[in-house]
């Protein structure tokens, strides 16, 4: 697995599903690790009372598609292109107050269209590079992660059938940890025993020799369990030694999603005071696309609970020509449940297919 950084998350309502799903992402592939402003004064007679402002967000109105995305930007390397790392999409129903997360595979196969801003010519690639390819700006070695966006959002319209997506949060590097510690732990329900690759049970890092790491190893047992933010982050990055490897930490990441969410909750930050307070934070490792701020999303999305987010694995598999690695693809069942999402049957389909919903 190659060294990177990776980002994603949400806040208060879906706003913290936001921040929370950025920071998952952000986690996976990455390297070693080393106030709102006042309102204006308003003049009134004191016999008229002043009408309230709406609030903001107030004319945010459902059903919504985000993308939460974990971009591995490579940081300490000027000029690395973005590699959307992990990529979690989440569908906000009508009355916005019932969701459904899923993720697809960063190795998906798919056909990435033409981008002219970037010199892009389009062609068939794993959807990771999607970001990296419409990041590029001709004749500099600079990169423009929001114009990676813009081209990634195209691929997945084409993919998926989701004609628009109205808003998305990109991670850059050191989101999760950051996060996790911000809310003072978190507490998960861990399903399958994990073994980390990269950490001691201390924490500290083990020592990698060539590709290989030795040492003894933090282990993550099935059961209820408080995690901190290393702790988190390592938990997050794991493939290796799971049964079913990129699926079965997607689905892990899910799960760090909704438990972000509940502790984010908990500790009120549907307050825009409190959840501006995270978001500054998390400084520059978190960014938001689409025009619509964590604080508008906060207050549109106040009715969202963890209850009402429905987590759903998408099973897939590898593909490959003539003996070499290629990617990854759906199988049909959770294409066919994408398909249903961009169709607003996804319910129905649910309903007919239990298994994908994650228990």
């Amino acid at each position: 697995m190659r060294n990177s950084r990776i980002t994603w998350s949400i806040a208060g309502g879906a706003a913290l599903a936001l921040i929370a799903g950025v920071s998952v992402a952000v986690a996976v592939n990455r390297g070693p690790e080393k106030a709102p402003t006042a309102a204006p004064e308003i003049s009134v007679t004191p016999s008229i009372p002043p009408s309230p402002s709406p609030s903001a967000g107030a004319d945010i109105k459902g059903p919504l598609d985000l993308v939460l995305i974990g971009v591995d930007t490579r940081v300490s390397i000027p000029g690395y292109p973005p590699h959307a790392d992990t990529l979690m999409l989440m569908h906000v129903e009508a009355d916005l107050k019932s969701a459904y997360l899923y993720s697809l595979p960063r190795d998906l196969r798919v056909d990435i269209p033409a981008f002219p801003k970037s010199g892009f010519k389009g062609g068939r690639h794993k959807i990771t590079e999607a970001m990296s390819r419409g990041a590029a700006i001709p004749g500099s070695e600079k990169k423009d992660v929001q114009q990676g966006y813009e081209l990634l959002t195209k691929t997945l319209s084409a993919y998926t059938g989701i004609k628009t997506f109205q808003g998305g949060a990109i991670l850059n590097f050191g989101g999760l940890d950051k996060l996790v510690d911000q809310l003072g732990g978190i507490d998960i329900v861990v399903d399958q025993k994990v073994k980390s690759r990269h950490r001691k049970p201390d924490g500290s890092m083990r020592p990698l020799s060539g590709t290989n790491y030795s040492g003894p190893q933090a282990t993550y047992n099935p059961g209820n369990q408080h995690l901190v933010g290393w702790q988190a982050l390592d938990y997050a990055r794991q493939r290796y030694g799971l049964p079913n490897g990129d699926y079965d930490r997607q689905r892990h990441h899910r799960q760090l999603v909704e438990a972000i969410f509940d502790k984010g909750l908990s500790q009120g930050l549907s307050d825009p005071a409190k959840l501006t307070g995270v978001i500054t934070a998390l400084g520059e490792t978190l960014e938001y696309v689409g025009g619509r701020t964590p604080i508008e999303y906060a207050y549109a999305l106040r009715d969202l609970t963890t209850e009402n987010i429905t987590t759903v694995s998408l099973p897939g598999e590898g593909v490959g020509s003539g003996g070499n690695y290629l990617g990854e693809q759906l199988e049909p069942e959770g294409k066919a449940f994408v398909k249903a999402v961009a169709g607003r049957t996804h319910v129905a389909y649910l309903a007919a297919h239990p298994k994908l919903v994650d228990k």
